[in-house]
């Protein structure tokens, strides 16, 4: 219901190669960690961004997407659910192209929100599960 093929695609090959992904830090039993991994290795910049703004996979961190100095292409999402909501709006007002929230990350308002703002967006789907399917 919330990520259909084509926009999958579109946010993996053509959304942009710069991707924030929240939640990210240097603890390598969790999932952001694995993922973000996988990201890099199929070309994308990975942008840690997390309280700490450590520096994850050789990238900087950032506390906020707004600390982030540079155009982000995509805001990988693995919050919350609740806290998710406003992670996309943070997104919309930074000018991401799309936002991707992982699995069991749901927010159905923040979807509808974030694609009437004019963004794709793909919510409970990981990345790291999808980018084989593209080959």
């Amino acid at each position: 219901m919330y990520a259909d093929d084509e926009t999958i695609r579109r946010i993996l090959l053509d959304s942009g190669d710069t991707w924030a992904v929240v939640g990210l830090s240097t603890n390598t039993s969790r999932a952001a960690y694995g993922v973000a991994g996988v990201l890099q290795r199929f070309g994308k910049r990975v942008v840690p961004v997390h309280p700490k703004a450590e520096t994850v996979h050789g990238e900087q961190g950032y506390a906020s997407l707004a600390d982030i100095p540079f155009p982000v292409d995509v805001v990988d999402v693995f919050v919350n659910s609740e806290q998710a909501g406003a992670v996309a709006d943070e997104a919309v007002a930074i000018g991401a192209k799309a936002v991707w929230f992982q699995l069991g990350v749901i927010d159905g308002a923040a979807y509808a929100r974030t694609r009437e703002a004019g963004l794709d967006m793909v919510m409970d789907r990981c990345p790291a599960i999808e980018i084989p399917s593209l080959r």
